[in-house]
């Protein structure tokens, strides 16, 4: 699934078409964010994405109101195989993503879910994870990556917009930061790139559909810039996040500060 390889631009413009051409989940039919194909066999090359139902409305505006945000930065601790992750997120390029995933750390949902997809050949990829779905031991591996967080307040699926800052002088002191783009892929360079050990979400075709699924990158992927939220990164713990193995689980996710700035 990477889209580095010995053959330059040829076969890495073909891999990009793969990649983008199978942006959803190749699993089953419903929900979600994550773009696997099923079985931990598959050959299919495919970008980090998931299934969604036709029905999703993607009317987010009237929602993103009521959406967590964070406002500023949090730094967060994921355990797996009792190891330590630290991962900061950035409110301050990416509020509702990163705000969403605090939200969802700080409620405890990602605690025991399952890797369900990780890349690593021909070429470093992604982990990803973040399947609800994932906390039942019976439920079918196939399936996992076609669901989302269900929020018990609207007994539907919480959805969060593309969420994509165009990049700017963060250092500046005058610098004014442009406006976030929402609800569209762009090629305009953003703020938050896909380099080696950032944390983005994951989704379906449609812009709109990123719930609570996440991946972590294992080599810098700059085709994914501009379709995909990038919403913090990895300050420690690289090596654990290289040695995770598709059907680990996440042990325990923890906010160890910074959840005085999430806003709900």
């Amino acid at each position: 699934m990477n889209l580095v390889t010995n053959n330059n631009n040829h076969w890495r413009i073909f891999l990009t078409i793969c990649l983008v051409s199978l942006i959803t989940l190749t699993g089953c039919q419903t929900t979600s964010d994550s773009a696997v194909t099923g079985g931990s066999n598959s050959e299919e090359i495919e970008s980090p994405m998931a299934d969604v139902t036709q029905n999703q409305s993607t009317d987010i505006d009237n929602n993103i109101m009521n959406l967590p945000k964070l406002e500023g930065k949090a730094i967060v601790e994921m355990k797996v195989k009792g190891q330590s992750i630290t991962i900061e997120l950035d409110g301050n390029n990416a509020p509702i993503t990163a705000g969403n995933f605090l939200d969802l750390v700080d409620k405890g949902v990602y605690d025991g879910l399952v890797f369900h997809r990780v890349v690593t050949e021909p070429q470093p990829f992604v982990a990803q994870g973040g399947d609800p779905q994932g906390k039942d031991p019976n439920f079918p591996v196939s399936r996992l990556g076609t669901g989302g967080y269900i929020d018990p307040n609207t007994n539907s699926q919480r959805y969060i917009p593309l969420e994509i800052r165009p990049q700017y002088d963060e250092s500046a002191e005058d610098a004014t930061p442009p406006e976030i783009i929402y609800s569209q892929t762009t090629d305009v360079t953003p703020q938050l790139r896909h380099e080696y050990g950032v944390i983005a979400m994951a989704r379906s075709q449609m812009p709109d559909s990123a719930s609570s699924q996440f991946y972590f990158t294992l080599a810098d992927l700059p085709f994914l810039d501009g379709s995909y939220a990038v919403f913090g990164r990895v300050t420690n713990g690289m090596d654990v996040v290289e040695g995770i193995a598709q059907g680990d689980r996440i042990d325990s996710v923890q906010v160890i500060s910074g959840i005085e700035n999430l806003k709900r």
